[in-house]
């Protein structure tokens, strides 16, 4: 693909935020693509580099924008085995395994879902990133389900405002050690950054954390567990976990932010992205995708149903 240049003339009376202008008028490239365009250089007006997104555009002002072609990946494709749910020519849906991570990441350098995505769709390479082709969101390692990805990047556009904006419906199943304090109830509990193990996530101030919301509802009572369905509002780093946690009932087998040692024989958290409810590029309505559980939790269940 070779180097794109194209030019644009603002022609609204009132001014306009540079990155909202360009959203509208390149509806194939996402917004932090562009953002990332602009604070490169990529962008001018009037032959100025304004460098902020937020350059306010005025009356008559030429805008001319630079898109270089993909940089070649370093990523080696593998010929990984992957469960398909769907597939066209916009979008790839997968349950994915758990034990695999979703792009290369310190100590990851292989096996990952994008090394696997690269073998079965070539053309993804260089779609919304060199280093995550079409990734619009992720999984934990150990959470297996449901997982959309884009395959071009009108798609990948399309899907990453989705996200965004909050009009994705994504709907998990947690099994969890005790029972929470209500059937069924909502958590508003900001996180961040624990301050003493960066590797990890807490649950903080408002004023030093992130909003997150997560909705759960019982649908099954065991002894010592419960199986909850979780719908989470936000998307926020171990978000489940966490808030599961924080009304003091961890999910079973996350030695994180539960039990070091799992009540039951579990080797990764009992978390799965059970449903996703998504608008794809070209319906008019969202369309649902259902990932089954796969066996390692299923055969937990049949245990606690005995």
């Amino acid at each position: 693909m070779s180097e794109q240049n194209l030019d644009f003339v603002f022609e609204e009376e009132s001014s306009q935020r540079l990155d909202k202008f360009l959203v509208a008028h390149i509806p194939e490239l996402s917004r932090s693509r562009l953002q990332a365009l602009i604070e490169a250089g990529n962008v001018t007006v009037e032959g100025e580099i304004p460098h902020k997104a937020g350059f306010s555009l005025t009356h008559g002002v030429r805008v001319e924008v630079t898109i270089p072609p993909p940089e070649p990946s370093q990523l080696v494709p593998e010929a990984i085995p992957l469960d398909i749910l769907f597939e066209n020519d916009d979008v790839l849906v997968i349950n994915k395994p758990a034990g695999m991570v979703v792009h290369p990441s310190a100590g990851h350098a292989r096996g990952t879902l994008v090394h696997a995505v690269l073998a079965h769709v070539p053309g993804i390479e260089g779609v919304g990133g060199e280093k995550r082709p079409g990734i619009v969101h992720r999984l934990d390692k150990d959470t297996s389900g449901i997982i959309i990805l884009a395959k071009n990047d009108r798609a990948h556009r399309w899907l990453s405002d989705q996200f965004q904006d909050r009009q994705v419906g994504k709907t998990y199943l947690a099994l969890v050690d005790g029972a929470p304090p209500t059937p069924k109830g909502r958590v508003e509990a900001p996180i961040g950054r624990d301050p003493s193990h960066r590797q990890r996530m807490a649950i903080t101030l408002p004023h030093k954390g992130r909003e997150a919301i997560s909705e759960y509802f019982t649908i099954e009572n065991f002894d010592q567990h419960t199986l909850l369905e979780v719908r989470i509002l936000t998307g926020r780093t171990h978000q489940i976990r966490l808030h599961m946690a924080f009304i003091e009932c961890p999910i079973v087998g996350d030695t994180v932010y539960g039990r070091r040692q799992p009540s039951l024989p579990l080797t990764r958290q009992f978390l799965h992205a059970q449903r996703l409810s998504i608008i794809i590029p070209g319906e008019p309505s969202p369309r649902t995708f259902e990932a089954p559980l796969l066996e390692d939790l299923t055969e937990i269940l049949d245990t606690l149903r005995r």
